[in-house]
């Protein structure tokens, strides 16, 4: 692997660390996702430590590989809160 793919990352007995974080492997889920880096053989996420929690609620948050869901008369589900507040600067 190249030291660009995940700079600053090293092999430690508590796993590959990165800036002071230990990385886990990717899960089956994240396969397809852009954000997956490899080291020494394995895959890490290169935005989240732990991708595992990341699914334990739903999908995701920075999966690339994931469309978002569609309600049942066929619009994008959004949050309220975040519309409002495009809504109100503007977008």
């Amino acid at each position: 692997m190249s030291a660009a793919q995940l700079q600053g990352a090293e092999r430690t007995p508590q796993g590959v660390v990165m800036k002071g974080i230990t990385m886990e492997p990717v899960v089956e889920k994240c396969e397809g996702c852009e954000r997956i880096k490899e080291f020494e053989g394995e895959k890490y996420c290169s935005t989240y430590p732990q991708p595992e929690l990341k699914w334990k609620l739903g999908v995701c948050n920075f999966a690339t590989h994931v469309k978002a869901e569609l309600d049942k008369s066929g619009k994008v589900k959004v949050n309220p809160l975040k519309a409002s507040k495009r809504a109100a600067r503007g977008r």
